[in-house]
């Protein structure tokens, strides 16, 4: 699977996130700072392993459709990869 430029730069913006979590936690800063950087930095993983199901998911279903097969088992999959991810 090939995975575009957004979805690396989005993983970019989160290592950066967690560097600068680690920095506050070095510099003791408040818990609920913390905590709130480490919430955006769930929902960026998150929004991150929505693009890369649905980019994989859209792929797969162009190549079931191609084939003449039924994407349904495909469908399946990225839902289960989804609920996995929770």
């Amino acid at each position: 699977m090939e995975y575009n430029d957004a979805v690396k730069n989005r993983l970019r913006r989160i290592e950066g996130q967690i560097r600068g979590v680690l920095s506050m936690m070095e510099q003791e800063k408040d818990c609920r700072d913390v905590v709130t950087q480490l919430t955006a930095i769930r929902s960026a993983v998150d929004r991150a392993i929505g693009l890369v199901v649905a980019n994989n998911m859209e792929a797969c279903i162009r190549m079931e459709i191609e084939k003449g097969n039924s994407p349904d088992h495909v469908i399946k999959e990225a839902v289960d990869l989804l609920v996995k991810s929770r």
